[in-house]
């Protein structure tokens, strides 16, 4: 949809002092509320809205806001759930909701997923973020005088399995507990593979995936969209180690129906290599291609 309205920083709302009583969680000189309608953070129809569209969009909310402790200034608006199917009533709601966001400035991530919720994951995928995000500001404080430091998704500590591995991979607890399935003979292989991808001028996704069987894997796919917002670290890494947040869940749960058989999966992988020249910065994964 093309972007309506104009950038003006006058037309959102900044939370009230009080609003900090309500706050989930307090970190790096953010607070974070939760279930916050499009309403409660825009004052008044922007130029540029129509009358309908702000009916439709103001509709709608939130999973959660974080913004500036000492300001009250919205930072990001983040939504957690299914991306909406083409041509969907819900599909046209998210549309305008971003077009009236993207009027008042208002920054967005939103997090598409069949398998993660905002009340199981939200709250730690919200401070990962602005975890993350403090992290690459001091760095960019210390370039030019020091050497760069490693990114937040890399830094090196000790695994809950013992070993010494990125502290900060998300999926490492999935990484774990594929190798206990694996011994407990629930999977084929202890392996998490993943891949990810970065659209030009759309959403970055990320794939995880386990073998259940020789011949069939559980595959998640996880989208991340950021509008007027960076993550601080790479949104398709991001979306690759929520895939296996993803994969954990459903191990956990021993959800491992709707298998796609390996053949078909590195054949759409092998179709996806093929769009390279619609990848930010191409596709590198064509190691996976072969079954």
């Amino acid at each position: 949809m093309t972007s309506i309205g104009s950038d003006d920083p006058g037309w959102l709302r900044a939370m009230p002092a009080e609003a900090g009583r309500d706050a989930l969680l307090s970190r790096a000189g953010h607070r974070v509320l939760a279930a916050r309608r499009l309403t409660d953070l825009v004052q008044g129809r922007p130029p540029g809205v129509t009358g309908s569209q702000w009916t439709s969009a103001s509709r709608a909310s939130f999973d959660f806001l974080v913004y500036a402790a000492d300001t009250g200034r919205p930072v990001v608006a983040v939504q957690i759930g299914p991306v909406p199917s083409p041509g969907s009533a819900e599909q046209r709601v998210e549309r305008l909701t971003d077009a009236v966001s993207a009027a008042v400035g208002l920054p967005v991530l939103r997090i598409g997923t069949p398998t993660l919720s905002a009340a199981e994951h939200g709250r730690r995928l919200v401070e990962y973020v602005i975890d993350a995000r403090a992290y690459a500001a001091g760095g960019a404080t210390a370039a030019g005088t020091e050497p760069a430091p490693v990114g937040f998704r890399d830094i090196l500590g000790r695994l809950p399995d013992g070993r010494t591995g990125p502290v900060n991979d998300l999926g490492a607890l999935t990484r774990a507990a594929a190798v206990e399935a694996y011994v407990a003979g629930q999977v084929a292989d202890p392996i998490v593979r993943g891949l990810h991808v970065r659209w030009v001028d759309g959403p970055a996704q990320g794939w995880s995936w386990v073998q259940v069987r020789p011949d069939a894997c559980l595959i998640e796919q996880v989208a991340v969209t950021e509008h007027r917002f960076s993550c601080g670290i790479d949104a398709a890494r991001l979306a690759e180690d929520l895939a296996a947040v993803a994969v954990g869940e459903r191990l956990r749960e021993n959800a491992v129906a709707d298998l796609l058989p390996r053949a078909e999966w590195t054949a759409r992988i092998a179709a996806l290599s093929q769009r390279r020249h619609e990848l930010v910065g191409g596709f590198a994964f064509d190691h996976l291609c072969a079954d």
